[in-house]
């Protein structure tokens, strides 16, 4: 089996393989897999070498299987045509809409004619620019793509919480529990030493400059609303994106691979209300209680630098805290958790459910979940902050 390229390719698009098989008593087969687009032939190495093993394979009389492609253009079906002594082969395996690609690019002026310069084969590289023109419309395409199919997510999730509202009994509850205690309870530890060691280095610069003008006792007042009401929901947000989010998508990501999520399919088996809906309902639940942990944790290390730095007691600290914090930033920072929460989970779903049955597309769809997931958690934190700004100054 041919391995994949290790070229770059524009926004995660794989490179274009040809894989040769060989059968028992019959003719040999050759898979074609990857995104062949203009794009994706590459540079004139890469075509060279996909032109060798095209040959070969049509040579040797091997059947062809394009039902793999990832994406099919003209300007590939074109090359292909070419270098299949312009016609198609005999026996191939097309989808539907390849077909008609293969259709559209032989009824183009020039197919159908090898000896013509205008069918020599075609880089990418010879045009400037047309490369990153190219690639910023693939990246804004993908873009709506996941756009919706997320609007879609969240509407079969609404559905399937009406169907759990609506029959309690039969709710997925043994695997929402079993969420809440991987997704909250497991992750106590990293949220309480991170949030400690976040309170006392703020508590620490913050009180370098508070010494210099004799507004020690203030530090409580911005220890509280800075932890309570931003650092405490983004620090446990982010955590949680990189453990848990990473984890959700891996496992969804795994079924794919391992054809399970086919099989509860073909069961009658609804992913959404077994596989989505209790990640999101656990996270929405153990989000909020990991912010409050945090805080906790956060300002305890900053009431311990400040004990240190500025001589401010922490029966001084405790006693001022509820007078420098609005409870009202309480509870916007739990929201916050509950909103981060789904967020993070209804992203780590999608893109597990979006993985393509290779390690591959595995590793790569993992490493999008969490940085999709920790830009929305920082887009959604802007918006709070822009809605809130005027609740519990």
């Amino acid at each position: 089996m041919s391995p994949f390229l290790a070229s770059a390719q524009p926004f995660g698009q794989r490179a274009p393989v040809v894989r040769m098989r060989k059968r028992a008593g019959a003719q040999p087969l050759a898979e074609l897999g990857g995104s062949w687009t203009v794009l994706g032939l590459g540079d004139r190495r890469q075509m060279a070498r996909l032109k060798a093993q095209v040959i070969a394979a049509r040579e040797r009389g091997a059947s062809w299987d394009l039902r793999g492609v990832d994406r099919l253009d003209e300007v590939a079906a074109r090359w292909l045509l070419h270098h299949w002594l312009d016609k198609m082969p005999e026996q191939a395996e097309l989808t539907a809409s390849q077909r008609e690609v293969f259709r559209s690019a032989a009824r183009k002026p020039g197919a159908g004619t090898r000896t013509e310069p205008k069918t020599r084969a075609f880089s990418p590289a010879e045009l400037p620019g047309l490369r990153q023109v190219a690639a910023l419309g693939d990246a804004t395409l993908r873009f709506f793509e996941h756009v919706i199919e997320g609007v879609g997510l969240i509407g079969q999730l609404a559905l399937d919480l009406l169907r759990l509202l609506a029959n309690p009994a039969l709710g997925p509850w043994r695997e929402i529990s079993a969420n809440v205690y991987q997704i909250g309870f497991r992750a106590l530890g990293i949220t309480a030493l991170v949030g400690f060691l976040i309170g006392i280095v703020l508590s620490y610069l913050t009180s370098q400059q508070l010494a210099r003008f004799g507004g020690g006792p203030y530090i409580v007042n911005l220890l509280g609303i800075s932890i309570i009401r931003e650092l405490g929901p983004m620090l446990a947000a982010i955590l949680v994106a990189g453990r848990s989010g990473s984890a959700i998508t891996a496992q969804i990501g795994v079924m794919r691979v391992n054809e399970e999520l086919d099989a509860m399919e073909v069961i009658g088996m609804p992913r959404g209300f077994r596989l989505v809906l209790p990640k999101v309902i656990a996270l929405a639940i153990a989000m909020p209680l990991l912010v409050l942990w945090t805080d906790m944790l956060a300002l305890a290390g900053g009431m311990l630098a400040a004990a240190l730095q500025l001589d401010v007691s922490p029966h001084f600290f405790v006693r001022q805290l509820p007078g420098a914090v609005n409870v009202a930033n309480i509870w916007l920072g739990l929201g916050k958790g509950a909103v981060f929460g789904m967020l993070i989970a209804i992203t780590a779903c999608l893109f597990g459910l979006r993985i393509a049955p290779n390690t591959r597309s595995l590793g790569e769809g993992t490493t999008n979940s969490v940085v999709t997931a920790i830009i929305l958690v920082i887009l959604a934190d802007a918006i709070f902050a822009i809605v809130f700004k005027d609740v519990g100054i």
